[in-house]
């Protein structure tokens, strides 16, 4: 481990990596209440972090009408990342998802967005609009370490 003044630490742990597979990097994001989500909004790239649920699979947000985040995400592809992190174990998970984001307007699907514990952070209660992006690509690494010893 290379420290801030340059002098190496020994360590007796090595990290190794570990390919998920989408139901488990599933699973993982069930745990997870905020992610980003990576769009294009006037032909440049934008990271917008959200709190998210998964219901049957997709991955569903909230936003406002008129921005970024709902506008650039409007039948479109886009990517969505969540992880974890333990500092104090040096070990945590990366999931990203790719696929085809839709506001949602069909009314059951809309009432079973309405259901999820689905908190908007950012606009105080504004954001009414629901998106929804299904799946297409997912794939997660987990990192854990193990004694080299």
């Amino acid at each position: 481990m290379l420290l801030a003044d340059s002098r190496y630490v020994e360590c007796d742990e090595r990290p190794v990596f570990e390919e998920l597979d989408p139901e488990d990097c599933l699973e993982l994001l069930r745990e997870e209440p905020v992610g980003r989500v990576a769009l294009t909004a006037h032909a440049l790239p934008v990271v917008l972090p959200v709190n998210f649920a998964v219901l049957d699979g997709d991955i569903v947000w909230r936003s406002a009408q008129g921005t970024k985040l709902n506008e650039a995400s409007a039948d479109l592809v886009v990517a969505f990342e969540a992880d974890h992190y333990e500092p104090d174990h040096r070990q945590g998970w990366s999931v990203m998802v790719q696929g085809l984001a839709h506001v949602v307007t069909d009314v059951d699907e809309l009432n079973r967005a309405r259901d999820l514990p689905l908190e908007s952070w950012t606009l105080e209660g504004a954001a009414d609009r629901y998106v929804c992006l299904v799946p297409n690509i997912v794939r997660g690494m987990r990192i854990r370490n193990v004694s080299m010893n």
